[in-house]
């Protein structure tokens, strides 16, 4: 489909801000939950389930964006996508209670797992192939932006309005998305409709919901052991079914030969086991300064600048130092400088100064970026045409998974910790409890360096970055 200039400069503004609204949502809410948390009469450390609720429901829909917008069109799946993100954030503005809230959440996701699939599809196919670098280059900026922008801006709502506000500023920029959606969306489908893998995609969906749900169930749910036991052999069952089932299938959601591709396979693998880790810490880290070292919201938020400002920065030494050292070294070094740097955070306390804190979340933001960084290339490096489709939505899903088992998994251990140290209205035994969760995340993420050692210790960076597409940096 030919599109003049001036329409694709329109259309990549309005895929931008679309991606806008995703990652500023993905992170806006975490300086907000203590406020969250007083106004619905609940417990501070167990809102975890407001955040993996909005990412596990974009990690299910994932697998299915593609086929969705080949059967029902660009346009309408782009506009049908900020309408429910809207309605979502409407709804959660009115909840009253964390059963609502965390429905509402669902809606928000289920809108905005289509937004950069979708606009990044209709991006494909009508911006010329020698454009498209440039082009998702130029989406991703927002994907740092809004990280960058979301804790501040959530933490300065919560404390000179109300949290209600971090949902409906959604509103006016929705708004003005629909309207741009009719007007410069083209209205894309495939010209030879595939068949939908159905079967394998209720197998896939319910073993990541099962598997999530047994690690929040251990402090959100208030599950017993034998609920979680069923929870997580179910999920792990249905996971397992759904490999078998690809692998009798033509046409499946993920085609099994990818994990032929040894840097794929092991890309993967060390994006859900690390991530596993070192997402839990955009939830952790404000519920820790605000929770038990009295900061504010709006200070709690700043003091999330050093993070995103330090990733940023490190963006342009990463290409370098795989190019001079290789994915495998600077994997398996940087994984385990990641663990240490989440478990350095278990040293917090009150009286620490600023300053160090400060240092603590730059060191932190860097090595974490490179991480990303490096993750992400040696993942899709050497996937062909055919492939990098296929093979990025399976990276976006893992990307989006790993959150939600990070903060469910983070939040179960910040339960058990809070039992050992007790009483979670203790302050000096709430600060235990972080300092112990903190170190524990540490040591997980630096257990999966071990899986990056089986790189190509030949492997270098040999082509441009691979834009971040789950909107955490």
């Amino acid at each position: 489909m030919s599109t003049s200039v001036s329409t694709r400069k329109s259309l990549l503004w309005l895929v931008a801000v679309g991606f806008f609204m995703q990652t500023l949502d993905a992170t806006i809410i975490n300086t907000a939950l203590p406020a969250m948390a007083a106004s619905l009469g609940e417990s501070p450390l167990r809102m975890q389930s407001v955040v993996v609720a909005y990412s596990l429901t974009m990690a299910m829909l994932i697998p299915a964006s593609g086929w969705i917008a080949d059967r029902f069109g660009t346009r309408r799946v782009f506009f049908s996508a900020i309408v429910l993100f809207v309605l979502g954030s409407v709804a959660c503005a009115l909840s009253r209670s964390i059963g609502p809230l965390v429905a509402a959440r669902v809606l928000q996701g289920l809108g905005g797992a289509l937004l950069l699939p979708v606009g990044r599809l209709a991006l494909l196919r009508t911006v010329p192939r020698a454009e498209f670098l440039a082009a998702m280059s130029f989406v991703a900026i927002p994907g740092l932006i809004g990280p960058l922008l979301g804790p501040t801006l959530g933490g300065w709502l919560v404390q000179y309005a109300s949290w209600h506000w971090i949902f409906l500023i959604n509103v006016p920029v929705g708004v003005a998305g629909c309207v741009a959606t009719l007007k410069l969306m083209p209205d894309l489908r495939a010209m030879q409709q595939r068949r939908f893998d159905s079967l394998g995609y209720a197998l896939l969906a319910f073993g990541m919901v099962a598997v999530s749900l047994a690690l929040d169930g251990v402090s959100g749910l208030g599950l017993r052991q034998a609920g979680v036991l069923l929870l997580l052999v179910f999920g792990f069952a249905s996971i397992a079914a759904y490999w078998l089932h690809a692998l009798r299938r033509t046409d499946p959601l993920f085609d099994p030969s990818l994990f032929r591709i040894p840097t794929l396979g092991i890309g993967l693998l060390g994006n859900l086991f690390s991530r596993l880790g070192s997402s839990c810490m955009p939830f952790l880290i404000p519920l820790l300064l605000q929770v038990s070292m009295g900061y504010t919201p709006l200070r709690a938020g700043l003091m999330m600048l050093p993070i995103a400002l330090a990733g940023m920065a490190m963006k342009r030494v990463a290409t370098p130092l795989i190019m001079r050292f290789g994915y495998r070294r600077v994997l398996v070094v940087n994984t385990a400088l990641v663990g240490l740097a989440m478990a350095s955070f278990g040293l917090s306390a009150p009286a620490q100064p600023v300053a160090l804190h400060i240092l603590q979340l730059v060191a932190f933001g860097a090595v974490n970026s490179l991480q990303f960084t490096a993750m992400n290339t040696v993942t899709l490096r050497d996937l062909d045409e055919a492939m990098a489709s296929s093979g990025n939505g399976l990276l976006s899903m893992v990307q989006m998974l790993a959150m939600s088992l990070g903060v469910a998994a983070a939040s179960a251990v910040l339960a058990g910790y809070s039992e050992v140290f007790g009483s979670t209205n203790n302050v000096l035994a709430t600060l235990h409890a972080f300092q112990a969760t903190f170190a524990t995340m540490g040591l997980i993420t630096v257990a999966s360096a071990l899986i990056f050692w089986h790189l190509p210790p030949h492997a270098r960076s040999v082509q441009p970055e691979q834009p971040e597409v789950s909107g955490q940096h």
